[in-house]
């Protein structure tokens, strides 16, 4: 068995409590670490632009929903992912309402190469954040007189995956399979 000093899991002891290894002298944590530090919206626009009149028109509007990712790095162990999310109702009368929602989150990673941090920053982030912006559309749409807006699931791992194959093909100059 080791010595007690290079423990590194928790262990059980014979009375049944579990034990967790002393704190690491600062510097000397080198095992990867990610974490949620803040969320928040950063930018919010919902425009109702024919209002009243919207409220009488008969037709179902085309709903359209666009979304961007995007991640920018704060300090060495701090990055930024935002989600961008455009959706617009419109019907031959006109548009019924646009809505514009910048929603990010601030994500420390620790002893993470860029190698793992790339699909986490635009994979698994953007998976993290986008029930509460999913929640902030809805409200917004129901705000503006409109019933809500349930925006379906994404899988933002298939599509960043997808993402990743179209430029790899892209590089060896094949052309791309399917649509993202």
């Amino acid at each position: 068995m080791a010595d007690d000093n290079e423990k590194n899991e928790s262990e059980a002891t014979p009375t049944g409590n579990v034990t967790t290894p002393d704190p690491l002298a600062n510097g000397a944590d080198t095992q990867p670490q990610i974490g949620v530090i803040s969320q928040y919206v950063k930018d919010l626009s919902v425009e109702n632009p024919n209002a009243p009149d919207v409220y009488q028109w008969n037709a179902q509007p085309q709903i359209d929903v666009q979304f961007n990712i995007g991640s920018s790095q704060i300090s060495d162990e701090v990055h930024e992912v935002e989600l961008k999310i455009d959706v617009t109702a419109k019907s031959d009368e006109g548009v019924a309402f646009a809505i514009e929602l910048l929603y990010c989150g601030l994500f420390g990673l620790r002893n993470v190469s860029e190698e793992q941090g790339h699909p986490f920053l635009f994979a698994e982030a953007p998976r993290l954040l986008f029930p509460f912006a999913r929640a902030i559309i809805s409200d917004a749409v129901r705000d503006a007189g409109f019933q809500p807006l349930l925006l379906e699931p994404i899988d933002f791992t298939a599509l960043y995956l997808q993402q990743r194959e179209q430029m790899a093909a892209q590089q060896s100059g094949e052309q791309p399979v399917g649509n993202a």
